[in-house]
């Protein structure tokens, strides 16, 4: 049976990665600073949990050593913006944790490093409709900064200490479970969320505004496949994905189909907008289709009917 150390397994990815797991057969040790027993209850026997801090090196090696994993994801992370107005906060936990990962995971013979990267690595440089997977990453803050660096060191540590390090890079994720406090992106999902539970939303950018997301189920099965992949197919360390380019208004005609009655408008804010649009479109996800297989399980439609049920059934 594999054995899967999660960090920031309490997080939005690391729940529905978890669930994944488990049900493939796997059994899945969280990290994290906080706790959720109802989590653990739900998702069932194979799956326990140790808390603790990515910035505190003994409580990470404590950890590591304990489990003896097979594979560690690495998805935990401070997040915009607490990583803007706190950035040696947010260096100690995304950068000195990343090393402290790593370094835990060349000391404690783990096989394998699973990095889960972001589109906040590139920069104000990058084309607004398609960034190369190889294109130079010139990030504007903290978080993406903390990024660009963890790829670095993981692939330092390839290098170097043969250490088996793979990392995706992924555009704004929607799903269950993306609080609207964890950026502007996020109105994505609470649209989604509101429509579901009955709620009215207004989102906060006009019609024709479009952005490039993942679905949570879709990033998901991208860390678990990756992490399958045969060593000697990837030709690269880190790997940029994409879901689908969708507009304000397509999203909110796409709920609407699963919640007829969903009441959703338009209240344009300029900063949000003007944010929304600098962010790239698509990242070029031909490198993973190739090396790896990679290839995204929902549309919008498939997302949204799949979001909807999730939130009524949860």
């Amino acid at each position: 049976m594999t054995r899967t150390l999660i960090t920031g397994g309490f997080g939005f990815i690391g729940r529905y990665l978890t669930q994944m797991l488990v049900q493939d057969g796997q059994e899945v040790v969280l990290f994290d600073v906080v706790s959720n027993d109802e989590f653990l209850q739900r998702a069932g026997g194979n799956v326990s949990a140790i808390k603790g801090s990515l910035a505190n090196w003994a409580e990470v090696a404590g950890a590591i050593a304990t489990v003896k994993p097979d594979q560690v994801v690495h998805s935990g992370a401070m997040l915009p913006p607490a990583t803007e107005t706190m950035p040696q906060a947010a260096f100690e936990v995304n950068v000195t944790g990343s090393y402290n990962v790593l370094e835990a995971a060349r000391l404690f013979d783990v096989s394998r490093v699973i990095y889960a990267s972001s589109v906040a690595s590139y920069g104000p440089d990058a084309p607004r409709d398609v960034v190369p997977n190889d294109f130079a990453q010139h990030p504007t803050g903290m978080y993406g900064v903390s990024k660009v660096c963890t790829e670095r060191l993981g692939e330092y540590y390839h290098r170097r200490f043969n250490l088996d390090f793979r990392a995706v890079r992924f555009p704004p994720i929607f799903g269950l479970g993306r609080a609207a406090s964890s950026g502007w992106t996020a109105f994505t999902s609470v649209a989604v969320e509101e429509a579901a539970m009955g709620r009215p939303f207004a989102m906060r950018v006009a019609p024709e505004t479009a952005t490039g997301v993942l679905y949570i189920r879709d990033a998901a099965h991208s860390l678990a496949d990756i992490a399958a992949a045969d060593d000697m197919s990837l030709t690269h360390r880190c790997y940029s994905l994409h879901g689908f380019v969708v507009t304000a208004g397509q999203l909110a005609d796409a709920i609407r189909r699963q919640v007829p009655d969903a009441d959703i408008t338009f209240e344009p804010d300029e900063q949000i907008t003007a944010f929304i649009k600098s962010i790239p479109q698509k990242l070029d996800d031909s490198l993973a289709r190739a090396d790896w297989g990679w290839h995204p399980r929902y549309g919008l439609d498939e997302a949204v009917a799949d979001f909807v049920k999730t939130t009524r059934d949860s």
